[in-house]
């Protein structure tokens, strides 16, 4: 199963925001074991630097995304992303931009600890509780 992450679920890891981590780290563990494929939109790796290094610095925000990248496929933001995220009924442009790049990138569903951001999706959107059911986890 290729599922992407949203940002706020790799950062519950990262940043240990509970009462979030342990489902997080469960479903990132489950990457880490080849379980599933997971994948990272470019623009959330961004995010996560910036706000890792907000948060604990410089450089454990490039450890953090070195191995984000080495663990995770990275699926792109292009010209056709973002138009068709300007296009959408998301009412959050990240969103939107990071739906779009997972339409586009042929992932099997997005996990999201705000399933509601993304009624307007057409993949299968799951919380990391459900996922975790979904894999048998």
């Amino acid at each position: 199963m290729r599922i992407l992450f949203d940002t706020n679920v790799i950062l519950d890891v990262l940043l240990l925001r509970q009462p979030y981590e342990v489902e997080a780290t469960k479903l990132v563990a489950s990457v880490e074991r080849s379980e599933i494929n997971g994948v990272i939109c470019a623009n959330s790796i961004t995010t996560i630097y910036y706000l890792i290094n907000k948060a604990v610095g410089r450089e454990i925000a490039i450890n953090s995304v070195n191995s984000l990248t080495m663990m995770f496929d990275v699926v792109p933001v292009n010209k056709i992303v973002l138009q068709n995220a300007l296009k959408s009924k998301f009412l959050d442009f990240e969103d939107a931009v990071l739906n779009e790049s997972a339409v586009n990138s042929g992932v099997d569903g997005i996990v999201t600890r705000n399933p509601k951001d993304f009624k307007s999706s057409t993949l299968p959107i799951y919380n990391p509780k459900e996922l975790i059911t979904v894999l048998g986890l």
